[in-house]
């Protein structure tokens, strides 16, 4: 369930990925907090959902990030292109759209593992 932002902060929010173009600074002034208002305590008082809106932002980013690195199938000589299909396999990594290597290591029954013993030397 969703909070109840107050008409500042739902303001601030509906700013931040538009006008504002992701900058604090400016998402504050637009959203009519003074100027004087520290951004640090706007971050927090909205993290969760500067953070739900960064993930939306980027899922929304997703398939230009996808026609980008198909298209460069097609145009493998284009300018830039090596730069910007790593900018679109980023995007689609951190948005879960792209193999992610996970190790998960599980362990029970508690098994341990001896060096071999050493052997003595007759005499």
């Amino acid at each position: 369930m969703a909070r109840q932002l107050t008409e500042r902060q739902q303001k601030f929010m509906d700013v931040l990925f538009a006008e504002a173009n992701g900058n604090i600074a400016n998402a504050k002034i637009i959203a009519g907090y003074s100027p004087n208002t520290n951004n640090q305590e706007i971050i927090k008082s909205l993290r969760d959902e500067i953070m739900d809106a960064t993930q939306m932002f980027l899922a929304g980013s997703a398939p230009r990030a996808a026609f980008a690195m198909v298209n460069g199938l097609d145009d493998p000589t284009e300018l830039g292109i090596k730069e910007k299909l790593m900018a679109a396999k980023e995007l689609l990594d951190r948005t879960g759209l792209v193999k992610t290597e996970k190790v998960q290591v599980e362990a029970s029954g508690g098994v341990m593992l001896m060096p071999p013993k050493q052997q003595q030397e007759d005499e």
